[in-house]
């Protein structure tokens, strides 16, 4: 085991959600908006319009520095916070999908130089070649997409892989394909909020109107889609998180997918009113409101996405805690529970406490905030100001009346749904109760 993230107040995996969710605003209209860029300009060079390249030149310097530069950052943010969060998850990940990884980098590395090409020959090559560079942008981007969405995919469903360990097994997994498609829908969407919001900045009235009915229709057919994208995609969750959301194992799973369902409503509302009846109501200022709902509504399906895969990081493969759930014998993998249990799960910790005298309550209560702080920290806010789904809260509805009665809760951990069951032997559990029990009774 690594090293433990702890960060006060929320938890080493709210980090990771906040950047995520932001960052899906720029890589999806990066993926997405030069499907409409390619579209305009195709039309500006058949019907012999130059006034349409105005928008072309805008909306592209948009991407060049929101995707590229501030959706960069955020990429790299994201490995950042998971490699330091949960770095056996990421291990995991790499270990099976480093080539397909490898494979994504290619194509990423394509958009990189497409677009710069695209964006400072506008107006200076032919427009067949300029269209051909904003074509291999498109493909390029979306086959990143492809690639990407399988690994997002096994983490919620790991399909045959468990028992083949091969890698399209795991790939091609059962939530893959309406993932795929709802995510290419989404990217349309908030390519035409962004072609909506640029449009509405143009000088030129009567193009300015035309182009935000245009990002109007385009957003509103892409919703459409991902409607029924979505619908599929729920109906081919795995069983476990289907138990976890319609038996409201997890009352919020259904809060999360309501704000989802709300923001998507409000976004096709604006795309309808705003873009295709009134458009000059779509302007920067009406753009960025629909963006911080369409953030709130990403955050929220992004949530549910998350919460739906507990108590796996990897379906079927690793808890949330990074412990090994299961034998994978194709990978030559053991499951680490049965032996924590048997050798402890302090023995196989590098950073641990030196001596743990069960009889010294302060040795006790320092090796098990090890154990809580490793097997509870990444879903639980440990520190007495946290928010997220905090252990001292939820322990004090328990109301336990010493050590040993949490002690008993452990052992029931593995008898719920949403919960990777308690790994260490009975000192590890008798420090871990001691230590909880401090924080209950904290003040």
């Amino acid at each position: 085991m690594y090293p433990f993230w702890e960060v006060p107040f929320f938890t080493s995996g709210m980090v990771i959600a906040l950047i995520a969710t932001f960052h899906i605003l720029p890589c999806h209209l990066a993926t997405g908006a030069f499907w409409f860029t390619v579209f305009v300009e195709r039309k500006a060079y058949k019907e012999n319009r130059p006034e349409l390249l105005e928008f072309i030149k805008k909306y592209t310097l948009l991407i060049l520095i929101f995707c590229f530069v501030i959706g960069s950052l955020s990429g790299v943010g994201i490995w950042y916070a998971a490699t330091v969060a949960s770095p056996r998850g990421i291990s995991g990940l790499i270990h099976n999908y480093v080539w397909g990884w490898a494979t994504e980098w290619v194509f990423f590395i394509i958009e990189i130089a497409s677009i710069y090409v695209y964006y400072y020959t506008l107006g200076k090559i032919d427009p067949k070649s300029h269209l051909m560079m904003g074509w291999l942008y498109a493909w390029a981007a979306w086959i990143s997409m492809i690639i990407i969405t399988g690994i997002l995919a096994f983490m919620l469903s790991s399909g045959k892989w468990v028992e083949t360990g091969g890698f399209f097994d795991g790939f091609f997994n059962q939530t893959y394909w309406p993932q795929l498609f709802t995510r290419t829908a989404l990217m349309f969407c908030i390519a035409g909020v962004y072609a909506a919001i640029v449009a509405s900045t143009l000088r030129n009235k009567g193009v300015r109107r035309e182009l935000v009915r245009a990002a109007g229709l385009w957003g509103v057919l892409g919703m459409l889609a991902g409607l029924a994208f979505t619908a599929w995609y729920l109906h081919r969750l795995p069983a476990h998180a289907k138990e976890l959301w319609l038996d409201q194992s997890l009352p919020y799973l259904g809060h999360l997918l309501n704000v989802a369902g709300i923001s998507y409503a409000i976004v096709l509302l604006w795309f309808v009113i705003c873009c295709l009846i009134r458009p000059k109501l779509a302007g920067p200022v009406s753009g960025i409101i629909i963006l911080i709902v369409l953030f709130l509504g990403i955050g929220a399906g992004e949530g549910f996405r998350e919460g739906a895969r507990r108590p796996y990081i990897i379906d079927q493969y690793m808890y949330g805690n990074q412990i090994v759930a299961r034998d994978i014998p194709a990978k030559h993998i053991k499951a680490e529970v049965p032996k924590f249990n048997k050798e402890g799960f302090l023995s196989h910790l590098f950073f641990r406490p030196d001596k743990i005298n069960p009889d010294n309550k302060t040795q006790l209560l320092r090796a098990g905030s090890v154990v809580v702080h490793y097997q509870c920290g990444n879903c639980h806010a440990l520190d007495r100001f946290g928010k997220m789904r905090p252990l001292k809260r939820l322990l004090a509805n328990l109301e336990p009346e010493s050590p040993e009665d949490i002690e008993g809760f452990l052992d029931s951990l593995g008898d719920y749904p949403y919960m990777p069951p308690f790994a260490g032997n009975e000192l590890d559990r008798k420090a871990a109760s001691e230590y909880l029990f401090s924080v209950v009774v904290r003040r």
